[in-house]
């Protein structure tokens, strides 16, 4: 089982690196509920986010990670599975 959990930091390292999208970690903190449409993450990017998380944790994430629509929600269910190990 995997003890780590994806920070608002990681996520914002992801964004950049798998959807091309710069976020302040800050903003994204204060604000963990805004949409990604609204940040410039669209589905694809958040395809290739869940996808680098799979490679990195070895882990096959719920396919409801590709459909999270904030931050706060992704991290959740992401958070979960890398905490049950499904």
């Amino acid at each position: 089982m995997i003890t780590t959990t994806l920070t608002f930091d990681e996520l914002a390292a992801l964004m950049k690196q798998a959807a091309g999208v710069t976020v302040d970690v800050r903003e994204l903190e204060k604000a963990p509920d805004a949409p990604f449409a609204t940040l410039g993450v669209d589905s694809l990017g958040l395809l290739g986010i869940v996808g680098e998380l799979e490679n990195r944790y070895s882990v096959a994430l719920p396919t409801d990670a590709e459909r999270c629509k904030t931050p706060s929600e992704f991290l959740g269910l992401v958070n979960d599975a890398l905490k049950t190990g499904v």
